[in-house]
């Protein structure tokens, strides 16, 4: 999985290219525990974002709670979203 990001005004904005994983999740959570204490808002772009495990809910979730719910996903892709559907994380995560 490919993470690209920015940092603008207190804004972190995240593009997720590929799968978050077991393999790909620790790479995730580091980037995020290592980037989020400089943000006040996190966007995450998962437009590029094939697949998505429970390793990768995990890491989502904790990301949410980190941030305090000033975290929202954008560009679900339509399989993607079925996972949030059937895990209950599409009523847990806030997706634009």
């Amino acid at each position: 999985m490919k993470i690209d990001f920015n940092l603008n005004n207190g804004t972190l904005s995240v593009a997720l290219d590929g799968r978050l994983d077991t393999n790909t999740a620790p790479a995730l959570e580091s980037f995020l525990n290592e980037n989020c204490d400089a943000a006040t808002e996190l966007i995450i772009n998962c437009e590029k974002l094939t697949y998505v495990s429970s390793a990768g809910l995990r890491v989502l979730l904790t990301a949410q709670k980190k941030m305090k719910d000033a975290m929202k996903l954008t560009n679900v892709c339509e399989l993607v979203m079925e996972v949030f559907e059937m895990t209950g994380f599409a009523d847990v995560l806030v997706i634009e």
